[in-house]
């Protein structure tokens, strides 16, 4: 590992302490640091860092010569990284200091560990599917950003009342879903919204997308695991002519008239997995899965 970029939103106390006890960890090893600019203005107009260190503000600055990116935050921050990653194959570790971590698992005191580990090779890289999006007619919306790591959403706009969400499979007639929307998932995504959705938990490795309703007026609709080949189609109606439409945080409104296309993106996102983590260890601490007094002597 000698070059690496460095991501985050926001300016704290608790990310001025991460970030300069990750410098230090970096600036021991030889190893070439670039920041995010937005970010590093934030801490260089508080006068924060130890030196001056280039910047990078857009997909375009990034290469294959980055080995990594520290993204700094919560799983939000990874969210939005994202963006300027795409389809780098740049490997994400996210240093949390945010609230649940459940992407960003690297904790401040063990941010010099974690540097240790890379350098040491003792990690392993897990893919991480992405659904790529087309509308038609086309929407300007999202720029050039049509994919989403955790999911894509459909949902009511200035209204209290139900939307209809036509879905297709594959071409093939599903239902319309009547509810207040509808979430596509990826495996990443599985432990986000469409969790608090009652969706189920998917292993990162599996190769599936969860269609999950957000509060259905059908009482026989309930969170669909399919394939990651398929293709998936979606056509809005409603009593507004507009409704919302969101690929992880970034949101947009969308005319009535728009149908949706979502698939498997052709690239993937890699997260790097320290040799003392695991998905199932991330889903037992953070998510409390299968908490019961019974089960603390198998631990």
């Amino acid at each position: 590992m000698k070059k690496v970029a460095i991501y985050g939103q926001s300016y704290n106390t608790n990310a001025k302490k991460e970030v300069l006890i990750l410098l230090e960890a970096l600036r021991k090893k030889g190893i070439v640091v670039f920041f995010e600019k937005n970010f590093y203005q934030l801490f260089h107009d508080k006068k924060a860092l130890p030196k001056k260190y280039p910047t990078f503000s857009h997909f375009n600055d990034l290469n294959d010569s980055f080995d990594l990116m520290f993204t700094i935050g919560g799983d939000g921050t990874i969210l939005r990284a994202v963006t300027y990653i795409r389809d780098l194959n740049i490997p994400i570790l996210g240093i949390n200091t945010g609230r649940l971590g459940f992407l960003a698992t690297i904790p401040n005191d063990e941010i010099e560990t974690a540097v240790e580990l890379l350098l040491e090779q003792k990690y392993s890289i897990q893919e991480r599917t992405l659904l790529s999006v087309e509308t038609s007619p086309k929407t300007d919306a999202f720029s050039d950003l049509y994919f989403a790591l955790n999911e894509v959403t459909v949902a009511r706009k200035n209204t209290t009342s139900m939307i209809g969400v036509k879905t297709y499979l594959n071409d093939e007639y599903l239902t319309n879903y009547w509810a207040d929307g509808l979430i596509i998932a990826t495996p990443t995504g599985s432990t986000g919204y469409s969790l608090s959705c009652n969706g189920p938990v998917v292993l990162p490795d599996s190769n599936n997308v969860v269609i999950t309703p957000i509060a259905p007026h059908n009482l026989n609709a309930r969170p669909l695991i399919i394939s990651d080949t398929t293709k998936i189609k979606l056509e809005i109606s409603g009593r507004e002519n507009d409704f919302l439409m969101s690929l992880d945080s970034r949101i947009a409104s969308v005319t009535q008239d728009t149908i949706i296309h979502i698939e498997k993106a052709a690239f993937t996102i890699k997260s790097v997995l320290l040799e003392n983590q695991s998905f199932l260890k991330t889903l037992r601490t953070k998510l409390l899965w299968g908490e019961d007094t019974r089960n603390k002597s198998e631990l």
